[in-house]
């Protein structure tokens, strides 16, 4: 009796940890949606279908554009990040943000970014689903969507970043910067083969916050596995004194065969994995309001 109680407890408790929040499947098709649009790089009839559609998606919500003319290694273009605010009761903001837009030096190979871009654009357009139509009980979330993340011509610190690099400055010059109390960054995370890594430009204790999301789901075995030092969205405002995590992963196919190639396509990419991405983003915000 004992024993066969005992299963019975721990097959609850499996199912209990193994309860899905976030609905991947939607995820999954508003990644579909977006990345159907094709190549979107800056200056594109993509891109501006893309801006387009991120407009539809939060024409009722709080959606600002912050459009700047960025000096690449090309010229000056034209780009536009969107800030998407959800208010919470508490003082306080939580960032949620992605890139969407595509490699500007592919442009000629039909590089459509499914997971690198698009499964993220689609994962925050999801997520705005859950914070949608009334007040956040703890800080309040804004969800951004960076241009210009990719390189021009070829990756620098002064190729590179466009967007998030504009926006942190931005933030700092009006004071918005102290009111972030965290910054998370999500990054090729539709992968089938889900695999991300533990960045060591993020910040330790956001980091630990992620973690603990992740096993609350028994979810670990997806998460930072694998370490690595890596450049993205994250670091204007890791230079800046804000506390941050970047989701990223960065083993994209066989030797990241698929990253930054025509390969990149949706079926890469999966609901699972989207899933557990949602899942972790959302108990991430719940514990980062308890702190």
């Amino acid at each position: 009796m004992t024993a066969v109680l005992g299963l019975v407890l721990a097959a609850g408790a499996m199912t209990a940890q193994a309860q899905d929040i976030f609905n991947g499947a939607k995820a999954l098709d508003y990644t579909r949606q977006f990345v159907a649009i094709g190549p979107r790089w800056n200056g594109s009839p993509g891109h501006a279908k893309a801006e387009a559609f991120l407009k539809k998606q939060f024409a009722h919500d709080q959606l600002e554009e912050d459009t700047f003319t960025a000096n690449t290694a090309v010229g000056p273009q034209l780009m536009h990040n969107f800030i998407v605010r959800f208010p919470g009761k508490k003082k306080g903001v939580i960032v949620l943000a992605t890139h969407y837009e595509t490699n500007y030096p592919l442009r000629n190979i039909n590089f459509v970014g499914a997971n690198d871009g698009g499964a993220t654009t689609g994962l925050l357009i999801e997520l705005a689903n859950y914070l949608r139509g009334h007040e956040q009980d703890g800080y309040s979330v804004w969800l951004v969507f960076f241009d210009g993340e990719e390189a021009v011509k070829s990756w620098s610190d002064s190729d590179s970043l466009y967007g998030s690099k504009h926006l942190a400055d931005k933030w700092k010059a009006d004071g918005t910067l102290p009111q972030i109390k965290a910054f998370l960054l999500a990054d090729m995370i539709g992968d089938k083969d889900l695999d991300i890594c533990r960045d060591h430009n993020s910040t330790q204790w956001v980091l630990d916050v992620v973690e603990k999301a992740a096993e609350h789901f028994g979810y670990q075995s997806y998460f930072f596995q694998q370490e690595s030092m890596i450049e993205d969205d994250h670091l204007p405002f890791v230079r800046k004194g804000v506390p941050v995590a970047d989701v990223i992963d960065l083993d994209y196919g066989y030797n990241n065969s698929y990253h930054h190639t025509a390969e990149d396509t949706m079926d890469k990419l999966s609901a699972k994995s989207l899933t557990i991405s949602g899942d972790v983003f959302l108990e991430t915000i719940h514990l980062l309001d308890q702190r």
